[in-house]
């Protein structure tokens, strides 16, 4: 991932020589936090105290969604990309209650007979609900296939 931050070389060493101490102690503070904390709450902690260093660093709420909406963009392409890639190894399963689930390696799909929508998970964890485009389609038709 290459994520332009606006930002030189110079900038950054500046900042981090001028603020090492406040980022030593926000580190120090994320490895107590991962340490004991064992709850989602952990994960809470841990996003406000990189959410303080971005914006103490001077980032705004613009950049910060920018940053999201690459991320979002990789993990999505990422996902895709495994839906063609795993096609031929996809499962799908019609469960007794009008949903079906369709599960490779990596990707989990899961929707209502009939529907548009499909709730998807890669790597176990959930991208949100998509509509059945193109490549949706065509994997759920080849894990038909293979039952």
């Amino acid at each position: 991932m290459n994520f332009d931050f606006n930002y030189d070389w110079a900038t950054w060493s500046r900042f981090f020589e001028e603020n090492w101490f406040v980022l030593v102690i926000a580190l120090i503070l994320l490895l107590v936090i991962v340490g004991i904390v064992k709850t989602v709450v952990k994960w809470l902690l841990v996003a406000v105290v990189v959410i303080a260093v971005v914006v103490y660093s001077g980032y705004n709420l613009e950049d910060l969604k920018s940053i999201g909406e690459k991320v979002t963009g990789t993990v999505k392409q990422e996902a895709l990309n495994a839906m063609v890639g795993e096609a031929l190894n996809a499962t799908y399963i019609e469960n007794g209650d009008g949903t079906f689930t369709v599960k490779t390696d990596n990707l989990e799909l899961q929707g209502v007979l009939g529907e548009n929508e499909v709730k998807v998970s890669f790597r176990g964890a959930p991208l949100g609900t998509w509509k059945i485009d193109d490549t949706i389609r065509d994997l759920i038709d080849k894990a038909k296939q293979n039952v």
